[in-house]
């Protein structure tokens, strides 16, 4: 009754109460063999007890959920790091610096999690004309890679699809197509497999790898924006999924400041991150809707990211 009148559970909590219990019955156990009647007697009203009570277990405190959203500050830092052509990209090589970045993007505007985006294959950007448009429309194929056997995939780690609900199509702007199409083509080189991100080894982009990677892009943000990403989420990394739980804030401001309803919003979300209908994964970020500091740096068709654009090259 102690620990269950505790402010704060904890698992350490449990493992006290266990530990006890333990104790006492070994004690009792070990007591009662010297014959002794009153012991047997006590022996007996513990193993009774056990019997009614094993299921008991000392309740763990509720968590409180918090979005990791990033800041404005910290979206803007990335992608002026991430830049391909920026001076302080920590990475060398022009290979990696568009590898990562073309890793940053999908994560971010495409909301995907970070097996989904090392299964993509190269071809996963689809296209086709729209006449009511007039315009080419692109989409992405969120799925199993077709082109490689199960046990093909030579990374110790291999990605999966989380769900059956996570095999969706997804709209692309035209930016984000073309940033991946002159990566394809200038970038990504000539590997073996069908895999889009290509490691410098020649083997598919693990999920270690990518661990690391945005490891390495935590210590090069600037001191004052890691503060910041401290102050505001008590975290000292970026990490794939922040840039996923990012994507679907903005997604759903974007989807309320165009005027949909909440509830039709919410639906809009599941099919674009691959929730199920019973996930309450969408009523998470509702609370988050109305803190627009984040809308101004981000948009759909890449409209802030002039200079991104102006450094890409020709091809070659």
């Amino acid at each position: 009754m102690s620990l269950r009148n505790q402010p704060v559970a904890s698992g350490a909590n449990e493992d006290r109460w266990r530990t006890g219990l333990g104790f006492v019955t070994s004690m009792v156990t070990w007591l009662s063999k010297s014959g002794d009647a009153n012991m047997l007697h006590i022996e007996a009203r513990i193993h009774r007890l056990s019997t009614l009570y094993r299921q008991l277990h000392i309740r763990q405190g509720g968590r409180t959920e918090t979005l990791r959203s990033l800041p404005a500050s910290v979206v803007e830092s990335l992608y002026q790091i991430l830049d391909p052509e920026s001076d302080t990209n920590p990475f060398r090589r022009s290979h990696t610096r568009w590898q990562v970045f073309i890793a940053f993007v999908l994560m971010l505007h495409q909301g995907l999690r970070r097996g989904e985006l090392l299964l993509l294959t190269a071809d996963a950007i689809k296209s086709s004309h729209d006449r009511k448009l007039d315009r080419t429309r692109y989409w992405l194929n969120v799925r199993q890679n077709g082109y490689e056997e199960a046990d093909g995939d030579s990374r110790y780690s291999k990605p999966s699809i989380k769900t059956i609900h996570s095999i969706r199509q997804i709209p692309v702007s035209d930016a984000t197509a073309r940033l991946v199409q002159v990566y394809c083509e200038n970038y990504r080189g000539r590997p073996s497999h069908s895999f889009m991100l290509n490691a410098q080894t020649g083997g598919p982009l693990s999920t270690e790898s990518l661990t690391k990677i945005f490891t390495l892009i935590s210590k090069a943000l600037p001191s004052e924006i890691r503060q910041e990403l401290y102050d505001r989420t008590g975290k000292r990394t970026v990490t794939c999924h922040d840039l996923r739980h990012t994507c679907a804030v903005l997604r759903l401001h974007q989807l309320l400041e165009r005027g949909d309803a909440m509830a039709e919003a919410l639906q809009k979300m599941r099919t674009f991150f691959g929730w199920s209908k019973r996930s309450d994964m969408p009523s998470r970020y509702a609370r988050a809707v109305f803190e627009n500091r984040l809308a101004s740096v981000w948009s759909d068709e890449f409209d802030d990211r002039v200079a991104v654009l102006r450094s890409l090259p020709k091809g070659r």
